[in-house]
């Protein structure tokens, strides 16, 4: 047994001497989709409104909602709050292989250095207590250039101009039906009226950043936003050398705003008024398959200026988020392959994972998951492992792809899935004009295969 297979095991046994369903992240992370005024924490559960009535009386209510304290008191408790399947299929998953390695993220996010320290001041809390997050990712807007596969309105207004125009798909849950989008309360507020949870946020933020070890801006893509450009100059005002700062890019916006990203990013770095800056964009496949997928990119942009930032010096760190989905499985050994060449070129004894590939698999929508794998598919991901393996890819990313796997073997076949895949590809080439047969060929007999 290794360093981190201790670590992650003793991780896990001070979790469940609290509960077997406690994790800190509950906690001590949030994502706030100021957008549409939802939050959730960690990532993977589904988001919920945040009251209006609540931020009134304290701004903080941005992440302590009535709601989630009652999905803290569950964990405090040893129930499991439903919200948090994606941990608990995986947690599944491993007892049902006898797997004793590979964890969960409730193991792996409550071991971070931003959680790991609250242990006791979290296990011995009132569920009932306002908590600052120590780890807080924002999203300010929808407002994107992008339209990826599986996104949706609510999080890119590309994909709110194409749903307007076009209508939900005609899948079975009427993929980006803006009447679910309605249903659940997360009608983006349009960027040229008053927000009250900007406003909220803004109000909290003197308390909040200085309980802060990560801050973290997503979107929409963050760079066309102009929160994002007033978090660096207020940092650029008021340093925090204890700050780790994170910005999510898609890194195919006009030059101009790239351009003027990346000096404020030198400005804050080379001066000390953060700790570290982490860059995290996103790929999980190859060339004009990413391409396909993440409708909008250019590849070669991409990597292009991912060199970019990797050239800006000093405590600085580019981690590519690959959304690990049905489509990524044929071209994700070449994606590693560019991970690599990122890795070999800006990476050394003094910068250790200075470049990294973080691989969550794709929960939803359904029909675009490894739910979806047969057994044709399943060598793609085996060559992806041993690749990463033979080029001294980190143990940690080296154990998610193997997860990809575990999960793969797990699948359930469901007919009505792939009926629902091959509708969604059929509208996907007609809304946007793209060819997935000839993007994706290797896929030819498993799609020629359903019936729709």
């Amino acid at each position: 047994m290794n360093e981190d297979q201790e670590f992650n095991n003793l991780v896990e046994k001070k979790l469940n001497s609290v509960s077997c369903s406690f994790c800190l992240a509950k906690w001590k992370q949030v994502t706030l989709h100021l957008g549409t005024g939802h939050t959730h924490s960690c990532h993977h559960p589904r988001t919920h409104k945040i009251p209006l009535e609540e931020i009134k009386e304290n701004p903080s209510a941005l992440h302590n909602t009535n709601y989630k304290k009652i999905q803290r008191k569950m964990m405090l408790e040893g129930t499991r709050p439903p919200e948090c399947n994606y941990c608990w299929n995986v947690e599944d998953a491993i007892k049902a292989e006898g797997n004793d390695v590979i964890k969960s993220d409730r193991i792996y996010k409550s071991g971070d250095s931003w959680a790991r320290k609250y242990f006791y001041e979290i296990a011995e809390s009132d569920w009932k207590d306002d908590v600052n997050p120590s780890y807080l990712e924002v999203s300010f807007s929808n407002v994107c250039n992008f339209k990826c596969g599986y996104c949706n309105p609510e999080n890119s207004s590309k994909w709110m101009e194409e749903i307007k125009q076009f209508g939900a798909y005609p899948t079975r849950d009427n993929f980006n039906d803006l009447e679910w989008t309605k249903s659940q309360d997360k009608m983006p507020i349009p960027e040229n009226q008053d927000n009250p949870y900007v406003e909220a946020f803004w109000k909290w933020w003197p308390d909040l950043y200085k309980d802060l070890h990560t801050f973290r801006i997503t979107g929409g893509e963050p760079l066309l936003n102009k929160n994002t450009f007033r978090v660096l100059d207020w940092l650029i005002e008021n340093p925090q050398p204890k700050l780790d700062l994170a910005v999510n890019s898609n890194l195919c916006v006009p030059k101009e705003l790239l351009d003027k990203f990346l000096e404020k990013v030198n400005i804050l770095i080379s001066s000390g008024h953060c700790r570290s800056f982490k860059l995290y964009t996103s790929n999980e496949a190859y060339g004009n398959k990413a391409e396909y997928i993440r409708f909008g990119l250019n590849y070669n942009d991409w990597l292009e200026n991912c060199e970019r930032f990797l050239q800006i010096p000093g405590r600085t760190k580019l981690v590519c988020m690959a959304a690990y989905n049905f489509l990524s499985i044929s071209s994700f050994k070449n994606l590693l392959e560019d991970i690599k060449f990122l890795k070999d070129k800006y990476t050394s004894e003094e910068t250790k994972e200075r470049v990294a590939i973080d691989i969550p698999y794709l929960n939803n929508p359904k029909f675009l998951s490894i739910n979806l794998v047969t057994p044709e598919f399943k060598p793609y991901i085996e060559d992806s492992i041993q690749y990463a393996k033979n080029n001294n890819f980190a143990k940690w990313e080296v154990d998610k792809l193997e997860r990809i796997l575990m999960l793969a073997n797990n699948a359930v076949t469901d007919d009505l899935l792939n009926v629902d895949f091959k509708k969604y590809i059929m509208e996907h080439d007609r809304r946007r004009n793209t060819n997935f047969l000839e993007t994706f060929p290797e896929y030819k007999d498993f799609y020629e295969s359903i019936s729709a």
